[in-house]
């Protein structure tokens, strides 16, 4: 085997490692139930506008306790390409949120649409 075809050799392998670990650092949505819809009333906290997904924290009245839920969405590039900003979303802005809930029954869920109190504009799916 010549030098050449030794350096070619391990760019490929090299090549494939890192595409193979990659592809596995994206989760899968495994861990949210879609078969249940769950309606959470409350104010935003913030609006985490990050890769590789972008957080809402919502803040409801849970029979009479205030518990925070962590609602994942898409990237920002995704989310922006449908009318989403970072400024979409402001703390203490009074939501419905429509979430894909966690199997688990933890307080976070995964973004189906949300509705504003104030002025009844939508994001995502809401109708």
């Amino acid at each position: 085997m010549t030098r050449v075809q030794l350096r070619v050799g391990i760019a490929l392998v090299m090549a494939v490692v890192g595409a193979s670990l990659s592809i596995g650092a994206h989760h899968s949505a495994a861990m949210f139930d879609d078969s249940r819809v769950v309606e959470l009333k409350g104010v935003v906290k913030e609006l985490q506008w990050t890769n590789p997904h972008v957080w809402l924290q919502v803040t409801v009245d849970d029979k009479g306790a205030r518990k925070e839920w962590s609602v994942e969405a898409g990237s920002p590039n995704t989310l922006s390409r449908t009318g989403w900003r970072s400024t979409s979303f402001k703390p203490g802005d009074a939501v419905t949120v429509r979430v894909n809930p966690m199997k688990d029954g933890s307080a976070a869920g995964n973004f189906i649409g949300a509705k504003f109190e104030a002025d009844g504009r939508t994001l995502g799916r809401w109708n």
